[in-house]
């Protein structure tokens, strides 16, 4: 877990530049979630865990349990990232319960489940409304747990198109991709179709705003900083923060170009540098 400001900005950096694919969850929005959906008014550290838990096992199910499709990682999210940086993903999964003793089970449809994982409230990030950019879904990947018909996941997709339900980039395919996959045999729910998904959209840049905010304003009264001075990479100097800086700022602004039309011509090279060479 990343706390501080300044942590989580370096954190940032590195999770751009090396990592192939990031699943990222916002503790705002799990304590919410764990408030309003599952009606815990003080949720406590297993709690939580216990739904990051629920979210990253039902996200490697089909790893777990092959079949045709999605069998390995990089087939996985292959499709959810068209270019190198906008690889961070946002969450969503539905039914939710940390009950584990069941009673009877709930007859939830296809189309209740990929429905729901579209509404915000059901999504494991918390982003800020931005207004100043139509912000939009670059790829969903849905993994529908339980028993299901593949002409109900068909009439759900068909639903969910025609009642324009998810808004994507206007420069590639505007589709939902399902794959389908076996429940646990060991672990009893009270539903018998769940799922999760797995989705990149642009508004996550807001995220990532709003740690450069609080960095800077940090960074403006110098605080927290007397810790980094006494490792051997902060001693000399602190630029290390200026150049993490930089790079989360680059990867904000790829993410709302993918918002228009022409981002497929984005080079990714701020204006003050074009044309130094």
């Amino acid at each position: 877990a990343v706390v501080s400001t300044q942590s989580t900005g370096l954190t940032l950096k590195r999770l751009t530049q090396s990592a192939d694919c990031v699943v990222v969850l916002d503790n705002t929005a799990l304590n919410r979630i764990a408030s309003e959906r599952l009606k815990i008014p003080n949720p406590t550290l297993d709690q939580i865990n216990q739904l990051v838990s629920t979210i990253m096992a039902a996200s490697t199910t089909t790893l777990r349990y092959p079949g045709y499709m999605n069998n390995d990682l990089i087939g996985l999210i292959a499709s959810l990232i068209p270019t190198p940086r906008l690889h961070f993903l946002m969450t969503g999964y539905t039914p939710l319960t940390l009950d584990h003793k069941i009673s009877n089970v709930r007859k939830t449809t296809v189309l209740d489940v990929m429905r729901r994982l579209l509404q915000p409230k059901n999504i494991m990030v918390s982003t800020p409304k931005d207004r100043r950019h139509n912000h939009c879904y670059v790829s969903i990947l849905n993994i529908i747990q339980g028993e299901v018909d593949p002409t109900q996941v068909h009439k759900s997709l068909q639903r969910i198109r025609e009642r324009k339900l998810a808004n994507f980039i206007p420069w590639g395919p505007a589709s939902i991709q399902v794959a389908l996959s076996k429940k646990s045999p060991y672990i009893q729910t009270a539903h018998r179709v769940s799922g999760l998904m797995l989705a990149n959209h642009t508004s996550i840049s807001s995220l990532f705003s709003k740690t450069l905010q609080q960095y800077d304003r940090l960074k403006a009264r110098g605080a927290f900083l007397e810790q980094f001075k006494k490792e051997k990479m902060f001693s000399e100097s602190l630029d290390e923060f200026d150049n993490a800086r930089e790079v989360v700022q680059q990867l904000i602004d790829e993410y709302q170009a993918a918002t228009q039309v022409d981002y497929k011509m984005y080079s990714g090279v701020p204006d003050k540098v074009k044309g130094t060479e």
